[in-house]
């Protein structure tokens, strides 16, 4: 084994084996394709028919969302546990990306909801196979060099940062300008070239990762000793329990999106909705089977391990509201954000916005260059594919930089209609080819679309309203309006100064910006005599949470009650990533990192299926909660709204700060 590892070790990239980097554009075409599609999905859901959306109530797209992300969460329990036992981490990282490049395929069809449900089904069970075993792969490759596994996890997360970067910013524009099914299929496209990428490579890994040996069974006690006896098996009753909570559970999860979707409630009985009763149940039953567990060890392992279980409920709240980012804060960037530049402010926009896109790419490109000179020759036809990748990456950079500053802004007029002469009557847009009703008197509207095509004054184009609220409308190509039912005829008055708008999707990309260029200082910290004690990482992580939802709630405070849309700064909007990703900093590196510090070998496995099972709950949280947007704009407005979200983190990073000499008494010494 030891010459397997030194031969790995041989080529050298960045002062790490050329194997790592494998697994680094692996991980950064998964992250792509996974961060790409989650930035289109609500906005899919919620758009109008028009422009090739379902045109779903909020609720429902955020009850899916939900759902989603908790089972994401859930599948690589199953997986990991797979991968262990029988299959090996190569083989599971292969069969969940050919499985997830199945599922972005299938999403791509997003006109028919058959294919859109079964690419997120299969995207969910291919996460499980892929996501647990990428990052137990580099802890396998550098069992016998412990000291550079710090550094192979930064540069692995420079991955996981740009994959999400890239995807979020090229899926994104793609789906909001081009259309759904572009973002969808860019996803898919990637997630193939990376599974190719890593298939024909994964000969650099010597035999590391293959199938695991069956006869290692030894285990260890609470000093690291090995033994060979096995200690508290799970029982009859344990396993029954499991079983049940597993399932009911499930049905739960499951069920939130079925009810509100298809107006079908497996868990409603007569005229009563059990739901409630049944998760509170399995809840009940869960920590019964935990509580039951944890307290058959020894002292220091128990208390270790409830220190574990403490860490995971501030997980929960965590997460819940910080996965609003792909949810209600993405409704929030579409609807109540002014995204409207014009003159000198678009163009610095795009000045910063190409800047922001080209560097990141380049610094990977550079890292690419050095990667082909270490391999380009043995593994040819691997790094040929990798090639092809980052020439079409920057082949939709270049377009994408050259359609910015070639999309131009026209004032145009378009018919509407009032069935009253009263001063402050309602105005309908007259739908082409739909007689006026009796009495309605004729007139016009002025507003202003973004198109790439050269128009002149006069010209007669076909536009229509995105949201039905008469508020956002789109130029309609002569392909798109043959097949638009509810097109509106308008004619083009004039060309404005340059003026642009911001994709809804943009916004997403600030968290990665913000994770790259914050990291470094974050990893100094923790390496200071000022390092916080865990329970202080998770209340300033908390508190960063907090603090970033109330400038979206101070700066939506204008915001009159139930109202659809608004058109606040968006400097609000960037506040409030910039302290969601200081809070990230501060919260997510450390979690997976105490569960391997704290809880006995032997015990591993179910306490990351605890922590698992924790960030499911806190993303299925996060959609049900963001599903509460348009009641609680209805009885109150959009700011009480945020001020949940405000007042929840703080409150739970108060109690993580009350609770650190307990948590310091149970964790014994570790930090």
């Amino acid at each position: 084994m030891k010459g397997s590892s030194n031969e790995f070790f041989k080529t050298q990239v960045l002062g790490h084996p050329a194997g790592l980097f494998v697994l680094f554009f692996t991980e950064m075409w998964e992250r792509f394709s996974f961060y790409g599609m989650r930035a289109l999905l609500v906005l899919f859901l919620v758009s109008s028919f028009g422009i090739g959306g379902w045109d779903w109530p909020r609720e429902n797209a955020l009850a899916l969302y939900g759902t989603y992300l908790a089972l994401l969460y859930l599948t690589p329990i199953i997986g990991g546990t797979l991968a262990d036992k029988y299959l090996g981490n190569r083989k599971a990282i292969i069969i969940g990306a050919l499985i997830m490049t199945f599922g972005h395929a299938s999403m791509a069809i997003e006109n028919i909801p058959f294919f859109l449900y079964l690419g997120l089904f299969l995207l969910v069970v291919g996460t499980g196979f892929f996501k647990p075993n990428m990052s137990s792969f580099i802890s396998i490759l550098y069992e016998e060099f412990p000291e550079k596994k710090d550094g192979a996890y930064t540069i692995f997360y420079m991955g996981v940062n740009a994959g999400a970067f890239l995807g979020i910013m090229l899926c994104g524009y793609l789906g909001e300008i081009l259309g759904w099914s572009w973002g969808f299929g860019l996803a898919g496209i990637f997630m193939l070239l990376g599974l190719l990428q890593f298939t024909l490579a994964q000969g650099i890994f010597g035999d590391k990762g293959n199938k695991p040996n069956k006869e290692d069974k030894t285990i260890e006690t609470d000093d690291h000793t090995k033994i060979e006896d096995k200690l508290n098996p799970f029982t009859q009753v344990d396993k029954i329990l499991i079983f049940f909570v597993a399932v009911s559970g499930l049905i739960w999860i499951i069920n939130d999106p079925l009810s509100k979707i298809i107006n079908y409630n497996v868990l409603k009985f007569g005229d009563t909705d059990y739901s409630g009763h049944s998760i509170l149940i399995t809840l009940i039953l869960f920590v019964y089977l935990l509580g039951s567990r944890i307290v058959r060890y020894s002292k220091i392992t128990r208390d270790k391990m409830f220190a574990v279980v403490v860490f995971a409920f501030f997980i929960i709240f965590f997460w819940a509201s910080f996965e609003q980012a792909g949810g209600s804060m993405s409704i929030f960037a579409k609807d109540y954000t002014n995204r409207i530049l014009s003159g000198d402010s678009a163009l610095i926009f795009n000045i910063v916005d190409v800047v922001i896109t080209v560097v990141p790419i380049a610094i990977i490109t550079w890292v690419l260059f050095l990667f082909f000179k270490q391999t380009f020759k043995k593994y040819l036809v691997s790094n040929m594919i990798l090639g092809i990748s980052f020439v079409l990456i920057w082949a939709i950079v270049i377009w994408k930089i050259n359609n910015n500053f070639n999309t131009y802004s026209y004032e145009i007029n378009y018919p509407v209609y009032q069935l009253s002469e009263e001063e402050g009557a309602k105005k309908i847009a007259l739908i082409a080819n739909v007689e006026l009703p009796q009495g309605a008197v004729l007139g016009t509207n002025t507003t202003v679309i973004r198109s790439s095509t050269d128009f002149v004054a006069n010209d007669k184009i076909s536009i229509i309203d995105i949201d039905k609220k008469g508020v956002n409308y789109k130029y309609l190509t002569d392909e798109q309006s043959k097949s638009v039912t509810n097109k509106i005829n308008a004619t083009i008055v004039q060309k404005k100064d340059n003026e642009i708008q911001i994709p809804a999707t943009w916004f997403l990309i600030l968290n990665s910006l913000f994770i790259i260029a914050f990291a470094p200082l974050f990893s100094k910290w923790w390496e200071s005599k000022y390092n916080p004690k865990p329970a202080h990482k998770y209340a300033i992580g908390l508190f960063f949470l907090g603090i970033g939802f109330a400038f979206l709630a101070f700066g939506s405070a204008g915001i009159p009650q139930g109202a659809k849309t608004a058109s606040i700064s968006m400097v609000w909007l960037i506040f409030a990533y910039l302290f969601h990703t200081l809070g990230e900093l501060c919260v997510s590196p450390v979690g997976l990192s105490y569960v391997s510090k704290l809880v006995p070998p032997r015990m591993i496995a179910f306490m990351f299926g605890v922590w698992y099972l924790a960030l499911a709950i806190g993303n299925k949280t996060s959609g049900k909660m963001g599903a509460m947007i348009d009641d609680i704009t209805a009885k109150y407005d959009i700011s009480t709204f945020f001020l949940i979200f405000t007042f929840v983190p703080i409150i739970i990073g108060i109690i993580a700060l009350l609770l650190n000499p307990v948590l310091k008494k149970l964790m014994h010494g570790v930090r």
